[in-house]
């Protein structure tokens, strides 16, 4: 009877032992965070707001990206992605239509999508977690050129690449701003950079040599602000045309110091990538995000339809760009 019992007392105790350890080794979610591509400050920024949340959420996050601004990579590693199926996968498209089957497929095969920084075709995403509206950026973006040459003036706009949708949007929103509000101001043309600095400078010279009554420069990337900034460095333009754009504060901090950029607008990227990872995590869990959702150190996020917006872009100047590190 005693060796019976012992047995009973033996075998609950294994079982107990192994349902602990089954309860332990439950594969937690798997995130693939994909960046429209690495090794700029920017999304090296969004990179570590992501691996933060992570580690403050439990969940694992592949972040990885092409080296270059290209669509094409970017889908072959999302074909990977949908292989390994991953729980969800949030991604930065650089072009909202060649990305878009690519999505649909991991949606099919029932991975949860998510855009982030850039969106793309509605139908190939559950959500967009965007940075601040179209809106706001594109609002902002020209009045802060607007307050600078007075109202009125020739502009030019340097971009990242003409087929990325949310500087698309962004520059439809100026065009309506300098519409309705600013009349007496223009933008000439608009330049592509693809995400390379050189190519930047390069673009905004030709620009000084191509329109000699240009008043400033937008440059709506984090790549093409800083170019646009070194460009009217290098052909003494500093205090003769104004330089404006989106950019992360720690490389446009030598542009504010020396005087070369007044203010430039940006959200940060770190709370974007974090914001992300929290969003992919509850989509996972609950299969739809609520109208208002708690996002860790971020507090209350606000979810419009499909878009959960991160919040409105912050001006750096000379008076506060030190306060920041990314």
């Amino acid at each position: 009877m005693r060796k019976s019992l012992s047995v009973g007392i033996v075998l609950v105790g294994l079982f107990v032992f192994l349902g602990q350890t089954v309860a332990q080794e439950k594969p937690s979610i798997t995130i693939g965070v994909m960046p429209k591509l690495v090794g700029i400050d920017y999304f090296n920024a969004a990179e570590k707001g992501a691996r933060e949340a992570a580690a403050e959420l439990g969940v694992n996050i592949v972040y990885e990206g092409p080296i270059s601004n290209d669509v094409t990579k970017q889908a072959e590693m999302l074909d990977t992605w949908i292989m390994r199926k991953m729980d969800v996968i949030a991604v930065a498209p650089n072009d909202p239509n060649a990305l878009a089957p690519t999505l649909k497929k991991a949606l099919k095969r029932g991975i949860r999508v998510l855009t982030w920084d850039a969106d793309s075709d509605h139908k190939s995403r559950d959500y967009f977690v965007n940075q601040a509206t179209y809106e706001s950026i594109g609002h902002g973006l020209v009045d802060v050129m607007a307050e600078q040459i007075g109202g009125k003036g020739e502009t030019a706009i340097v971009t990242g690449s003409l087929t990325a949708a949310n500087q698309n949007i962004w520059m439809e929103h100026m065009r309506k701003r300098i519409e309705d509000k600013y009349p007496e101001m223009k933008i000439v043309t608009v330049k592509p950079s693809e995400e390379d600095q050189q190519l930047a400078v390069q673009v905004t010279q030709d620009l000084f040599k191509a329109y000699p009554n240009l008043k400033g420069v937008f440059g709506i990337t984090s790549v093409a602000l800083p170019g646009a900034a070194l460009a009217a460095r290098q052909s003494d333009m500093t205090g003769k045309i104004v330089i404006t754009g989106l950019s992360t504060p720690n490389v446009m901090k030598q542009f504010v110091d020396d005087g070369t950029v007044k203010t430039f607008l940006l959200w940060s990227p770190v709370d974007l990538g974090y914001l992300t990872v929290h969003a992919a995590k509850l989509l996972k869990e609950k299969g739809t995000l609520p109208s208002e959702f708690e996002a860790g150190r971020l507090g209350k996020i606000q979810v419009k339809g499909n878009e959960v917006l991160l919040g409105p872009p912050t001006r750096f100047t000379a008076a506060n760009i030190a306060n920041f590190n990314f």
